[in-house]
């Protein structure tokens, strides 16, 4: 296909993508209480089902608007962020098939995998962000007093700030694995690196929870918990990376050397 061919199909598949986001932001207009009131809040109220199932004491959180836009930027905010979610997936699926034609068959079968790959551990972090961390976190400053003539409440834009950032930054940090296998299928990393390298991915690890949480120890060591997890089973993937290559290279050798032995 001709160059100019390429920027008509890409810009097509933009026009596409931009036309999925918009009619999932305009979709997300007649439910934005909901989503607001069932998701967003949900964690405020002590009534919100994961303190029974985390075994929580738990209280009602109060919030608070200090800021004349505060309520409508939320709102609006709130509308956007999800709209955007809903559309992400016409989005890669477009991103993929610009990229589809220049791919051979085994090429577009590992990308498949990998797009399956990536996405399971993005929503597993997600909703570990928003299910364990987000209440957990949420609990512990609600109920920390230095005195009881202060009362705990919190400014609903910071809130909302808190709960995007938990539960989407956990997404982020969940594409561990994937990340790693990428390396290894590209030969820049090895299970032997990852293992002698764990030390210092541990203080890696706490950095990226730094980064992704807000800045308190306690949510930076929640989120560690499982990464840490996610580390040792990128080294199981690397490994198997690396296994799959050594197949591959010997069955290789071996149809190079039975080929040489039939000339």
């Amino acid at each position: 296909m001709p160059f100019l061919d390429h920027l008509e199909e890409l810009r097509w598949r933009i026009f596409k993508s931009l036309g999925a986001v918009l009619v999932c932001v305009l979709g997300c207009l007649f439910f934005a209480d909901w989503i607001l009131d069932a998701i967003l809040l949900a964690p405020t109220r002590a009534s919100f089902f994961m303190y029974e199932v985390l075994r929580l004491d738990s209280v009602n959180v109060e919030l608070q608007n200090r800021t004349i836009t505060g309520q409508f930027f939320a709102y609006f905010g709130t509308v956007l962020a999800v709209g955007l979610i809903l559309g992400s997936p016409v989005v890669l699926y477009q991103v993929w098939k610009f990229v589809e034609p220049a791919l051979y068959p085994k090429e577009r079968h590992g990308m498949r995998f990998s797009a399956a790959f990536a996405t399971f551990f993005f929503v597993l972090g997600a909703s570990f962000g928003y299910l364990i961390i987000t209440p957990v976190a949420l609990q512990f400053f609600a109920q920390f007093n230095v005195s009881e003539s202060i009362t705990n409440e919190f400014d609903i834009s910071r809130y909302f700030s808190m709960v995007i950032t938990w539960t989407f930054g956990a997404g982020a940090l969940f594409e561990l694995p994937v990340v790693v296998t990428f390396l290894a299928k590209a030969g820049l990393v090895t299970a032997a690196v990852l293992k002698t390298g764990r030390k210092y991915a541990f203080v890696v690890i706490l950095v990226l929870g730094a980064l992704f949480t807000p800045p308190d120890p306690f949510s930076q060591i929640l989120l560690a918990i499982p990464l840490l997890g996610l580390y040792e089973l990128a080294i199981l993937l690397a490994g198997g990376v690396e296994r799959q290559r050594l197949k591959a290279e010997r069955a290789e050798a071996a149809a190079e050397a039975k080929r040489q032995a039939a000339g």
